[in-house]
């Protein structure tokens, strides 16, 4: 199933179509000229005036690095750094006569980024399309998610209402094979009123059978709710994706042959999932379970990802599309993105007790190692492994093989979505840039 939706699955490859490649070429213009310019008006000069408006950038970060990483007089120091830095530049380029030329290329530079960027945007029309009314919309209800979420809004009825057949969910039932049986009955949406692991299982049977997805978050976290945008404290919005609204297609994740929609958290991080007290106090879980990033039990996993090799780690989180922040297991953060194709993995790994709490009180203290990659793989030295997927617990083989299923999903959503994430827009990829400018293709992997 994982090579068809890999190959299934329709990928970004340059952005905002035939206009992407002429922005491309103004991105490299401008860029050239931000360069040449003073080369052409200060001759040989305008080499070394150039590095050293290089040099007074590059202090002026190393300021702003000591203002924000250190305190009392290592922060003033900085401070003053990365104010005097470019000022000292600017006054040196006015004493020489080049200060109006600075300013122009400068600019220039500017503007070469801004088109790089705009000519690497994904076009918004691919992943956000206007969809008509599905015909038979089916819609699972879990009436205890959320501490009876789905009741207090009187979601069945709003369900049925909007035109959709409700399934409310009972004990012991089989969450997958009832979606299946869904589709065969000619469900031609299939929607999740509940928590994040019921929509992972509803998602990767709509994805196998290329039917579209509705979520209703009517869970506790609804964290794939979250970043997709919908409000979650009012999950009846999202009943527009049964009349209508907007479809767009994000990844899913696969630990071994478990989906997820959010992450999978390996060694320390799965055993506070695992916790039952985790759901009604996440912070105070994580603060009971330190001892276990440092003590005799402490586990000791090793991954490899995006050609790298780490081993001791104590915890380990492996999410669908990278989070935007480092994250910890009591705040999760957000995601920009869904439609990546990547993994987001952060690492842990820690030698004293200390160094565990500070991860709690100051994620950013140290521990903490981030890549992204769209394979993982996780060892842990016993034949099965304990696994958090959306919350909850399973035991996999080892080694654990995590995949991402870029586009695999078609997601139903309604036009509006407040909780929408602001996406930063792409980096400047200078090669990925020339080769959009000449008209060659991006390879994929």
């Amino acid at each position: 199933m994982a090579s068809r939706l890999r190959r299934s699955a329709p990928r970004a490859t340059g952005g905002r179509g035939d206009h992407s490649a002429a922005y491309a070429r103004i991105a490299l213009l401008l860029l050239l000229g931000g360069v040449l310019l003073p080369l052409v008006t200060a001759g040989l000069r305008g080499v070394l005036w150039l590095l050293a408006g290089v040099a007074g950038l590059a202090l002026a970060a190393v300021g702003v690095w000591w203002a924000l990483a250190h305190t009392g007089f290592v922060r003033i120091a900085g401070t003053a750094l990365s104010a005097a830095a470019p000022f000292t530049v600017l006054a040196l380029y006015a004493t020489v006569g080049l200060l109006g030329p600075a300013l122009l290329s400068a600019g220039l530079l500017v503007l070469a980024v801004l088109a790089a960027r705009w000519a690497l945007s994904p076009d918004p029309t691919a992943s956000d399309q206007a969809v008509v009314a599905p015909r038979h919309p089916w819609v699972l209800v879990n009436r205890r998610s959320g501490g009876g979420k789905a009741d207090r809004f009187r979601l069945v009825d709003r369900v049925r209402a909007a035109g959709g057949r409700v399934h409310v969910l009972g004990p012991g039932q089989d969450v997958a094979a009832l979606a299946r049986q869904a589709v065969a009955d000619g469900a031609d949406l299939l929607g999740v009123a509940g928590g994040d692991g019921t929509q992972a299982l509803v998602a990767d049977v709509a994805a196998h059978h290329d039917v579209p997805f509705a979520v209703i978050p009517a869970g506790t976290r609804n964290h794939f709710a979250l970043d997709l945008g919908l409000d979650r404290d009012d999950p009846v919005v999202a009943l527009e994706a049964l009349t209508g609204g907007v479809e767009l297609r994000v990844d899913l994740g696969y630990a071994a042959d478990r989906v997820f929609v959010n992450n999978a958290s390996f060694g320390t991080y799965a055993s506070v999932v695992s916790d039952p007290a985790y759901r009604a106090a996440k912070a105070r879980t994580v603060l009971q379970a330190l001892p276990l990033l440092t003590g005799e039990e402490a586990p000791a996993l090793r991954v490899t990802a995006a050609g790298q090799c780490l081993d001791g780690l104590q915890a380990l989180l492996v999410s669908n599309n990278p989070y935007g922040r480092v994250v910890d297991v009591s705040r999760p953060g957000r995601r920009e993105r869904l439609d990546t194709g990547l993994l987001g993995v952060v690492c842990v790994r820690v030698g004293s007790a200390g160094e565990a709490a500070s991860l709690v009180v100051r994620p950013l203290s140290g521990g903490l190692v981030r890549l992204a990659a769209d394979e993982v793989v996780v060892e842990g030295g016993t034949a099965t492994m304990p696994v958090g997927i959306d919350g909850e617990c399973v035991d996999l083989p080892c080694p654990v093989e995590c995949r991402s299923a870029p586009g695999a999903l078609r997601v139903r959503v309604p036009r509006r979505r407040p909780g929408r994430a602001r996406s930063r827009g792409p980096t400047a990829d200078w090669p990925r840039v020339a080769r959009l400018a000449l008209g060659r293709p991006f390879p994929v992997s």
